[in-house]
């Protein structure tokens, strides 16, 4: 309308997508700090100097450094969720298509998972560390760890509902190839041989598993 003017961002207000690109910068070099030294070998301020701001800013967008540590595993929880909910959505929806597909489905999940750690192997690393001390910080389980494993037991519990495979323990088969899977990410770290043809080995042995497990 005419003689109206728009509002004024204030001089020096970060605009809200400066805020979250800040947020990011911050929590992606909390997170490698943290997965490399653990909880409290790891400072503010080195937070601060690894991200390019002051520790002010890196208090004002995540708080105290016990909720910065939380919000690293958040953020990396986040992606995974994203990643393994629409895969074990495909694998939902290919259940009654019979026990071949169900199979199939479950190869691309495991896919899926493999990927997402080989590159990200600091989503290994900053659980490792957790794990270090499995009485401290227990509550990160819960919340960021549990509702994954949830996720995948249930998509094999109605797959068995189904017929399209028998799992008696769909809990302990998630469980095991979780840490089979990290313990490949650790293996890629450490180097000492071809990382392709380590990736290949990994990923030929999780498809024989697999197929060990539910194949007929």
């Amino acid at each position: 309308m005419a003689g109206m003017t728009m509002p004024r961002r204030r001089p020096g207000r970060p605009r809200r997508d400066e805020t979250r690109q800040t947020r990011e910068v911050v929590l992606a070099a909390a997170t490698e700090l943290f997965a490399r030294r653990g909880f409290d070998a790891v400072g503010l301020r080195e937070v601060a100097a690894a991200a390019g701001v002051d520790v002010a800013t890196v208090s004002h967008h995540t708080g105290t450094k016990a909720q910065l540590y939380d919000a690293c595993f958040a953020r990396v929880f986040a992606a995974e969720r994203a990643a393994l909910e629409e895969a074990t959505a495909r694998a939902r929806a290919a259940l009654d298509a019979g026990p071949g597909e169900a199979l199939r489905a479950l190869h691309e999940l495991v896919d899926v998972f493999v990927d997402f750690l080989e590159d990200r192997p600091e989503t290994t690393a900053l659980w490792l560390r957790r794990w270090l001390e499995p009485q401290r910080h227990a509550e990160l389980d819960e919340r960021y760890a549990a509702p994954l494993y949830r996720l995948v037991a249930e998509l094999l519990t109605a797959a068995a509902a189904t017929g399209a495979l028998a799992e008696p323990t769909p809990h302990v088969t998630v469980r095991s190839l979780v840490w089979a899977v990290h313990g490949h990410v650790v293996a890629l770290a450490a180097g000492g041989g071809s990382q392709a043809r380590e990736r290949r080995e990994f990923r030929a042995f999780v498809h024989r598993f697999l197929d060990g497990l539910y194949g007929s």
